[in-house]
């Protein structure tokens, strides 16, 4: 069923020699803390001692859920479409930490339930009005999925040819926290109390219901550790998107930021496919969504920010994405204790 992805190792062959230029700059070893290692991933991923990153990118999936008609979310399914009307004329974070930070961003219509207005920042790609309410039947067929996951690996492709070198995805789709916490359960057995979260803004009461219709959604479908099995009965075309995205973005070694829950339950997903996708992965953040935390920690990842941040979108991208360009600075404009006549101990 899977498109044919391969995903191999990041070479290690220059890991001695981008170390040595790491430690020769005018600071004292390790001075730089994460800086330094992100110069060192960013530097054997691109397979020189002078990395660049060029044309950055975020590309923002979105989808609709079949779910939310079991009220699982604080929002109603309507605000999918307004909120890509959000990004597409600017208004949204994302759009302004992009705009800020010079991202090039593109909005994919992955399966909205709803007929969109051509605009030039909108990619079209919709597998259908949103997924069928996973409570009573998979939210997808295998076929939708393996269309999900091919269209998500075509607009990666695009980008590369571009000239990207560095790509990041967000998310937009109420009811996705929904998805992506059975996802998460059914890829790591982690406890389903431990994978739901507030989504939007949840309260108590609200919580209790939204674990409840997806504890009756485990029920409703026969225990399967397959991830695209898992992935057809649970996941959003957004989601599904996600993971064709990231398997496509670390075959061709490019650098992938990972922004928050939704996005890394895709990447558990691509992870289970291929483990050495995290070998190109940053992590931008963690969130405050319950089983954010826990997810980074099963990926053994330390993410860049805390800044406790729960909306998605591929907002800590943006964010994090200046720490990336400082560790490319340093190692390429930094003097070292040679260049600078300074003393090394």
């Amino acid at each position: 069923m899977i498109p044919n992805f391969t995903v191999a190792p990041i070479s290690q062959m220059l890991k001695l020699p981008l170390q040595q230029k790491i430690n020769q700059k005018t600071k004292p070893l390790g001075a730089l803390g994460r800086l330094e290692s992100l110069a060192l991933q960013i530097g054997l991923i691109q397979k020189t001692l002078s990395p660049v990153l060029n044309n950055a990118s975020i590309i923002i999936f979105a989808g609709d859920h079949g779910i939310v008609e079991e009220g699982v979310s604080a929002y109603p399914a309507c605000v999918t479409t307004q909120m890509i009307a959000n990004f597409l004329t600017g208004g949204a974070a994302i759009s302004v930490f992009a705009k800020q930070h010079n991202l090039n961003l593109w909005i994919v219509d992955a399966g909205v339930n709803a007929d969109l207005e051509p605009h030039p920042h909108l990619i079209r790609a919709k597998i259908a009005k949103g997924t069928k309410n996973f409570l009573h039947v998979p939210a997808m067929t295998t076929a939708e999925c393996r269309q999900a996951l091919e269209k998500g690996a075509e607009i990666v492709l695009q980008e590369y040819k571009k000239g990207c070198n560095c790509i990041g995805f967000g998310e937009m789709g109420i009811g996705n926290t929904s998805a992506a916490a059975l996802l998460m359960h059914g890829l790591t057995q982690i406890p389903l109390s431990q994978c739901v979260g507030r989504g939007t803004g949840l309260n108590d009461a609200q919580l209790e219901h939204k674990f409840n219709v997806l504890q009756q959604a485990l029920e409703q479908h026969s225990n399967n550790d397959d991830p695209l099995a898992i992935l057809t009965t649970f996941g959003g075309f957004e989601i599904a998107m996600m993971v064709g995205a990231y398997l496509k973005a670390a075959e061709l070694e490019m650098l992938v930021m990972v922004d928050g829950f939704i996005a890394c339950s895709a990447l558990l997903v691509a992870y289970k496919l291929q483990p050495h996708v995290l070998d190109y992965c940053v992590f931008s953040h963690v969130s405050n969504e319950q089983g954010h935390r826990a997810l980074l920690d099963y990926f053994n990842a330390e993410p860049l920010l805390d800044l406790q941040l729960r909306l998605g979108e591929g907002s800590a991208i943006a964010l994090a994405y200046p720490l990336l360009q400082s560790a490319m600075i340093f190692l390429n404009e930094m003097a070292s204790f040679e260049d600078a006549g300074v003393s090394d101990k």
